[in-house]
C-alpha cells in the first residue's frame, strides 16, 4: 500500500491531520479497526477489492431473491469493515430491495457504480 497516498488522502491519524470526507474509503476508520497495522490495512483492502468486484459482477443485473440479499448482505459488511461507506449503502439498498422483490437496475447501477469509484481508489493508493 502506498502511504504516503494514504497521508495525502487522509492524514494520519496519529498526526492530528483531518480526514476528508470526500474520499470512498474511510482510511482513519480502517486504521482505527487495524489498531494502525499497515500490513493488515493492506491485506484487507486487497481482500475487500477483490471481493467487491466478484460480487458487484453477480449483481450488476438486479435479481430479487435471497441469493442476491444474501450477497449484497456480505457486501454491505465488507464495506463497513473497512470504511467503504457508500458502498455499505449502496449494497443495503440493494439488500432491502432484493427481499422485497423490487430491487431495480437503478439498485444495481449505483451498487457498481460506488464498487467502481472505491476501486479505482485503490488503484491509486496502490493496493
Amino acid at each position: 500500500m502506498n502511504f504516503a497516498a494514504h497521508r495525502r488522502f487522509e492524514g494520519s491519524p496519529l498526526s492530528g491531520a483531518p480526514a476528508r470526507a470526500d474520499t470512498p474509503i474511510d482510511l482513519v476508520h480502517l486504521a482505527r479497526q487495524t489498531l494502525g497495522d499497515r500490513e493488515l490495512e493492506a491485506e484487507l483492502l486487497a481482500l475487500f477489492d477483490r471481493q467487491a468486484a466478484r460480487i458487484a459482477e453477480q449483481l450488476k443485473n438486479p435479481a430479487a431473491g435471497a441469493a442476491s440479499a444474501d450477497l449484497a448482505h456480505k457486501l454491505k459488511g465488507s464495506a463497513r469493515a473497512v470504511g467503504a461507506n457508500a458502498v455499505a449503502i449502496a449494497a443495503d439498498h440493494y439488500e432491502h430491495a432484493a427481499r422485497a422483490g423490487v430491487v431495480s437496475q437503478i439498485d444495481a447501477d449505483r451498487l457498481v457504480a460506488a464498487t467502481a469509484a472505491v476501486r479505482a481508489f485503490l488503484r491509486e493508493l496502490k493496493v
